[in-house]
């Protein structure tokens, strides 16, 4: 089996570290992939940290992940090597539930396969992710990158973009709604540029009035200081749609009270100590609290080639992967505009250089 550098989680309270892993040969069906970057997200130090409960260590983070082809199984028939490919947050699933048939993998009724941190159903063990200088995926499981995106900048679509898109699209966003983003991070400065490209008049809600010149610049028409109870009062009652990509503890029914009737608020931010909601908020004006979780393989190819068409990819800084102790300890704080990525040729000590 071959081996590959990677960074790996050693326990909840330890830096990640170098790690040599295991890949599996590759299988008739799979593809195997050079990563060349790697987006940061929330999720990684969640899991690195074991603030789900749920970690197995050594655990490799990483599911943004953009490279290109090294080597294709016999029966592959999409891809070939040199080929630009990202994979996402799933590398299986059970392909014949329901939902898999419905191409909403996400929400394989026997569990996704997810890249990393996951019982691993070839080769045992856990899956480990894109902290690594290379991955075996399922071809099903691959995507294809549109050319003429800066492929750095667009390793973070393979979450933070799929994650804004697919409820946007879901609840059929456009023109003629206002829509809110609530938080601008990783996952609201990308559904600013959705809902704007959409044609949705778009307000951000946030904590931070000196981020309201940068709101404007990645699609708001409007920006509003969450914390002003008067300007929250003059929202009341006059949105469509509503995206909190806050995973933070906030109040929700503060941003329920802003929907018009028959208005959907849906939830893409995690906060660990869960979310509380009064009755009244939703039963006044027959108000829905939803959620949703990135999108299938099928959506996630729709949202790429959208963002080749219209030119839309994170905003991003680029960091060696020995620079990855620092970035989640700046993630915590909020500094970060708006992704971090890692130039995984730093593992050997060289830089791709951001294409």
């Amino acid at each position: 089996m071959p081996t590959a550098k990677a960074y790996a989680a050693f326990s909840a309270d330890s830096a990640l570290a170098p790690f040599v892993l295991q890949r599996r040969d590759p299988l008739p069906q799979d593809i195997r992939i050079g990563i060349l970057y790697c987006g940061v997200c929330h999720s990684d130090l969640h899991q690195a940290r074991n603030e789900w409960n749920a970690t197995t260590y050594p655990c490799v983070p990483g599911h943004e992940i953009v490279g290109k082809v090294l080597e294709v199984g016999r029966s592959v028939t999409k891809f070939k090597p040199g080929d630009t490919v990202a994979v996402g947050c799933m590398v299986d699933s059970c392909r014949t539930c329901p939902n898999c048939v419905d191409a909403l993998e996400q929400h394989c009724e026997h569990g996704p396969v997810f890249t990393y941190n996951s019982p691993d159903p070839h080769g045992g063990g856990m899956t480990f992710g894109g902290y690594a200088e290379s991955i075996v995926v399922d071809e099903a499981f691959v995507l294809r990158i549109p050319d003429g995106l800066d492929l750095a900048a667009a390793a973070p679509l393979l979450c933070a973009g799929i994650t804004t898109y697919s409820p946007l699209r879901h609840w059929k966003v456009g023109a003629g709604q206002r829509v809110g983003v609530v938080g601008l991070g990783g996952l609201g400065h990308m559904a600013l540029k959705f809902a704007h490209t959409f044609g949705a008049e778009t307000v951000l809600f946030t904590t931070t009035p000196d981020k309201a010149e940068d709101a404007r610049r990645l699609g708001a028409d409007e920006v509003v200081v969450s914390r002003d109870p008067e300007a929250m009062a003059r929202q009341a009652g006059r949105f469509d749609f509503i995206l909190d990509t806050v995973s933070a503890p906030h109040d929700i029914d503060a941003y329920l009270n802003l929907l018009r009737r028959d208005g959907t608020l849906t939830l893409v931010g995690v906060p660990p100590q869960g979310v509380q909601v009064m009755p009244f908020s939703l039963i006044g004006g027959r108000r829905r609290l939803a959620g949703s979780l990135i999108g299938g393989i099928r959506e996630t190819q729709e949202m790429l080639d959208f963002c080749g068409e219209h030119g839309i990819v994170c905003d991003i800084e680029l960091i060696p992967i020995q620079g990855i102790n620092d970035a989640f300890e700046r993630m915590l704080k909020s500094d970060v505009k708006y992704r971090f990525v890692i130039d995984m040729a730093t593992l050997n000590g060289e830089s791709s250089g951001g294409r």
